[in-house]
């Protein structure tokens, strides 16, 4: 075995090695439990869906097996396997199905927390089944090619899932904050929300500005600021989502 796999495949990877029993079977008695209790949890439609995409998967693989590869360079294998493996996985998902495996085991921890993110969990998961077959199969060259894998695979569904057009959420503290707000609804046509604020080192009340703004308005922005008051204060970070007029609308 030249290779080491994450999910439920990797488990079955390390069972054949160590006892002999056929990748397969292996990989019916770790689903059928899962299935059973999805179909439980889920309902019969998730069941359904995702036996068809077990399935599926199982054809294509080999199907595809049949075909000579298209590179035999492990980092780019590994780099496309990610991207390609990342984005099916998240059409999957976000179909509300699965392939079995990690996939189903994501769904039904997700169940129980709405706030995990599922390309965390299945993250998490792989990287420990790949751990464990670098322990066990003692390739630990082939577990860091994976790791990479791993990684983009969670970016690409990532992307999936809440797009590429992440917002910029500016915080801003000057003493000319009705010149910067007037300025940026205006001319940069963005709304400014002003909260109050305490100086913890001057003791003075503050007003704080609050603006969120596309990545492309961001320059336009921090020029703006800086140039109406040199001694302005402005804080930047990512805004994973925003929602609401101007941005993505609330579904």
């Amino acid at each position: 075995m030249n290779y080491q796999q994450g999910g439920f495949s990797g488990i079955a990877t390390i069972i054949y090695y160590l006892f002999k029993i056929p990748l397969g079977l292996t990989m019916i008695v770790i689903n059928v439990p899962l299935f059973l209790f999805s179909a439980y949890k889920m309902g019969k439609e998730f069941l359904i869906k995702s036996i068809i995409g077990t399935i599926s998967l199982s054809v294509f693989i080999d199907f595809f097996d049949n075909f000579q590869a298209f590179t035999n360079d492990k980092f780019l294998a590994c780099i496309y396997g990610g991207i390609l493996t990342g984005l099916g996985t998240a059409i999957i998902l976000k179909a509300h199905s699965s392939t079995g495996g990690s996939d189903l085991l994501t769904f039904i921890i997700n169940q129980y927390n709405k706030f995990i993110e599922m390309s965390k969990v299945l993250v998490v998961i792989d990287i420990i089944i790949v751990a464990l077959n670098v322990i066990f199969l003692k390739n630990l060259e082939i577990g860091l090619y994976s790791a990479i894998a791993i990684y983009l695979m969670g970016k690409i569904i990532d992307v999936v899932f809440e797009g590429v057009n992440f917002t910029k959420l500016l915080i801003i503290i000057s003493d000319k904050n009705n010149e910067i707000s007037d300025k940026i609804v205006h001319e940069i046509e963005r709304g400014v929300t002003g909260l109050y604020g305490k100086g913890m080192y001057t003791k003075k009340d503050k007003l704080v500005l609050i603006c969120a703004v596309s990545r492309r308005d961001l320059a336009n922005i921090k020029a703006l600021v800086k140039e109406i008051d040199p001694k302005s204060f402005i804080v930047v970070t990512n805004s994973r989502e925003v929602l609401g007029r101007g941005f993505k609308e609330q579904v």
